[in-house]
């Protein structure tokens, strides 16, 4: 596969800085930047192995530690069919369910922050049908950290198209679980959630996040339904039940089936507007200067944990803590790391102990379902902790 596009930087520094001119540079900086590449060839490696055993056409990985983007990494193909397309640092991805904790959390957390909501409040005070078939002491902490019992999407066998039908079947499914029982990672909790903002922001839940996360975070790249002339940036993710190759439409059934704009999905970014979410995200935490939309105070319930007490599966209000999804962790970030995956095939891993994040992008289900991408998480972020000098948590 040696027609792959590769583009890698580490550092700040690629090698067309020095072969093209790209400003006065000192032997001992050119030094110091090959030092920091090298370090982080172990991702590279895994990535090309993945996309090389056909894991995903490609993937884009960045890299942030104490306050830059210290590694990025782009490796294979935007497109296979109808015909193969190279990568890009500016290709944008399907972020799938990354929209939960990215976007739907964050706005329900600014309507607590401005005392609008409270997250031990029912959601049957806000929407009373949601109260039928035993729903009616379902509180906020519990959609968001998926302990709702409820199951894990709306029936999808049979034909049914329009939001206001997803709402409906949202509203009235039945619990699998008495409220507050078990962790069962679910859809609906963030359906539900993005009815809340929708009622309680003011705004149809795409402009509200245009307007009070994407803006404001300067995230330019970034929105729902994205419109038909930016389709060549996107990565395709599959085919269809119809045959159609799905390309700046969402992935997500229920989401597409809504129209495109949901809680729990629908968001298409690329890896600089998701770096500069990680970035700000970290620098509100370390009390740097941050344009990110939220408090430190509000911000640390969405990133410890928050779950039913005694309930071993930890989750924020928002983010995966430590639960049987948290492997794209590694084997050496902290226990205090916090993070998310999408099904199209992305992730975002973040560690304020050590001040880094891991951002993996690809569309691991083009062109017609594809391979699991766990692994490499795994493995990525494991080789990235190593060479950024960590050891393995006690």
């Amino acid at each position: 596969m040696s027609d792959i596009p590769v583009m890698k930087e580490s550092g700040f520094f690629t090698r067309r800085h020095v072969l093209l001119g790209g400003g006065a540079m000192c032997v001992s900086q050119v030094a110091a930047c090959a030092r920091s590449a090298s370090s982080f060839e172990g991702v590279d490696a895994l990535v090309r192995q993945a996309v090389r055993k056909g894991e995903a056409p490609g993937a884009v990985v960045a890299i942030g530690h104490d306050g830059r983007i210290v590694h990025r990494f782009v490796y294979g193909k935007r497109a296979l069919v109808p015909a193969p397309e190279p990568l890009g640092w500016d290709t944008r991805f399907d972020m799938a369910s990354l929209t939960k904790p990215t976007m739907t959390a964050l706005a329900v957390m600014q309507l607590v922050e401005q005392r609008k909501l409270g997250v031990d409040d029912r959601i049957s005070q806000y929407f009373p049908e949601f109260a039928c078939k035993g729903k009616g002491d379902i509180t906020v902490r519990l959609l968001m950290t998926h302990y709702s019992g409820l199951p894990l999407d709306v029936p999808l066998d049979d034909p049914w198209s329009g939001r206001a039908e997803g709402v409906r079947r949202a509203m009235t499914s039945s619990l699998i679980n008495p409220p507050g029982e078990k962790f069962v990672y679910s859809d609906i909790n963030y359906v539900m959630l993005g009815l809340l903002v929708e009622k309680l922001g003011g705004l149809p839940l795409d402009q509200y996040v245009q307007r009070n996360i994407l803006d404001p975070l300067g995230m330019t790249e970034s929105g729902y339904r994205p419109s038909a002339d930016l389709w060549p940036l996107i990565a395709p993710t599959q085919y269809d039940e119809h045959g159609t190759m799905l390309r700046g439409v969402v992935h997500d059934p229920t989401a597409r089936r809504m129209g495109g704009v949901a809680g729990h999905a629908g968001l298409f970014s690329d890896a600089r507007d998701m770096s500069v979410y990680a970035q700000a995200l970290l620098d509100r935490l370390q009390g740097r200067p941050s344009r990110f939309p939220l408090r430190r105070e509000t911000l640390m319930l969405m990133i410890t944990p928050q779950q039913p007490a005694g309930k071993t599966e930890l989750r924020g209000l928002g983010w995966d803590i430590d639960t049987h999804y948290s492997s794209p962790r590694g084997d050496v970030f902290s226990r205090r790391s916090f993070g998310h995956t999408g099904f199209t095939g992305t992730s975002l891993w973040i560690d304020p102990d050590s001040d880094s994040y891991v951002l993996i992008l690809t569309n691991r289900v083009h062109p017609s379902g594809g391979n699991s991408v766990v692994r490499l998480r795994h493995d990525v972020a494991t080789a990235a902790g190593r060479a950024l000098g960590l050891s393995a948590p006690v």
